[in-house]
């Protein structure tokens, strides 16, 4: 499969080229992989050569991720323009892209249904176009995805039901529970079936509010700049195939998968989830229940690390300087334990042998655990998936659990 790679909207270092998907009853589909290619400059190239030299003996890495490719996946309503998330993980030596999935961002042409799929499974035949021209396997080479949100959903089910292809998983406020919970979910996913199959399309009643938005826009209180018709203030109401897509992949969750790798799950330690704006909001979640998403993080599989980031927003990577730099340097310390481990192709063989040790050499950070952001102090998660998890990140089997606000829903899943 060869690719015509043209310069990307994000500017220097970026390039995207456009995936064929077909058609569907809105006419032709398409999806758009971007990539990014740090500059040459001499400090790089230099970093570069003395990594590859250094590459045989372990834990001696210059660039630990110097192996390995990042696959990013956005959310809802959404599209890939975080360029310091790709210039991190280049910093550390890894080949970045990022997908803008079927109908949001780059992808979405008019007429069509921003984001409308009625199976999330549909985004398997993108995600496997954007691994054939990012060359993974066929290069030796280690696969980390990264979903935000929705995409964080997208990509934990994609890894559970091609379990040894990726190495590790990192989300980033992934959409693994209804803001009502499991409970809300089950009362509303009949109703929301029935709907769904009259009229796939057919709106469903939400409040959509912007508040979001004003949290991390620079036209109103927060500092980033983006394309406002990919990432809308206000986006259109969801619709009905889309949202029993969403609660299905959510039920799947709940009954527990296994994503075949280690897992980093990062999100705010609070939300704040009211339909007038409060300046909580911009320190706190105000699209997901965090408590929540914590909770289901733990049924993706053995090897869980949640961390629980204080002033943190939904994407914490958005949220203000020192956060999302606390962020970044958790995601660093994971990586180098974790992310270090050989890769899927190496993980095969070994389970061959009658005896197979996945931990990290020297250790890992929070190895199996439940982290507070900015605590430093972990929890083992333990095998008890009805444990409660605090606003500090910790698990409470006596039954209480951190204070819940409400589950009004914002726009940016």
């Amino acid at each position: 499969m060869e690719a015509r790679w043209e310069p990307d909207v994000l500017g220097d270092g970026y390039e995207a080229t456009v995936l064929d998907l077909g058609h569907d009853e809105e006419g032709p589909l398409h999806a758009t992989l971007v990539r990014y290619t740090p500059p040459r400059t001499p400090r790089v190239l230099i970093r570069r050569a003395a990594a590859a030299l250094l590459r045989r003996a372990p834990g001696q890495d210059v660039l630990p991720l110097a192996d390995a490719d990042v696959l990013y996946v956005h959310g809802w309503n959404d599209y890939f323009f975080q360029t310091h998330v790709a210039e991190a993980f280049a910093r550390l030596g890894a080949r970045f892209f990022a997908l803008d999935l079927r109908k949001y961002g780059r992808s979405l042409r008019p007429d069509q249904t921003a984001g409308f799929v009625t199976d999330l499974a549909e985004c398997d035949q993108e995600i496997e176009m954007a691994l054939g021209l990012m060359e993974t396997a066929a290069r030796g080479r280690r696969l980390i995805l990264m979903g935000h949100s929705t995409g964080g959903l997208i990509l934990s089910l994609w890894a559970h039901r091609h379990r040894g292809r990726a190495d590790a998983l990192i989300l980033n406020s992934p959409w693994l529970e209804f803001q009502a919970a499991a409970t809300g979910r089950k009362i509303l996913a009949p109703l929301v079936e029935v709907r769904a199959r009259r009229d796939p399309r057919a709106p469903v009643t939400s409040i959509v509010l912007g508040n979001y938005a004003t949290s991390i826009s620079a036209e109103r209180r927060g500092e980033w700049t983006y394309n406002t018709e990919w990432k809308r203030d206000r986006p259109a109401e969801p619709r009905a195939g889309w949202l029993a897509a969403i609660f299905a992949g959510q039920a799947r969750i709940e009954d527990g998968i296994d994503v075949g790798c280690p897992v980093l799950s990062m999100m705010s330690s609070a939300s704040t989830l009211r339909s007038r704006w409060t300046e909580a909001m911009m320190r706190t979640d105000c699209v997901l229940e965090v408590n929540h998403i914590a909770r289901a993080s733990l049924k993706l599989g053995p090897a869980v690390t949640v961390v629980r980031l204080e002033g943190a927003i939904h994407d914490v990577f958005l949220s203000a300087a020192p956060v999302r730099q606390e962020a970044e340097r958790q995601m660093v310390r994971w990586l180098c334990g974790y992310g270090r481990m050989p890769g899927s192709a190496a993980r095969r063989a070994a389970a061959a042998s009658p005896v197979t040790d996945i931990a990290p050499a020297g250790g890992s950070p929070e190895a199996d655990g439940v982290a507070s952001g900015n605590r430093g102090s972990s929890s083992p998660a333990g095998t008890d998936p009805a444990g409660r998890i605090d606003r500090a990140g910790r698990i409470d089997r006596t039954g209480r659990t951190g204070r819940g606000p409400g589950n009004t829903a914002d726009a940016d899943a």
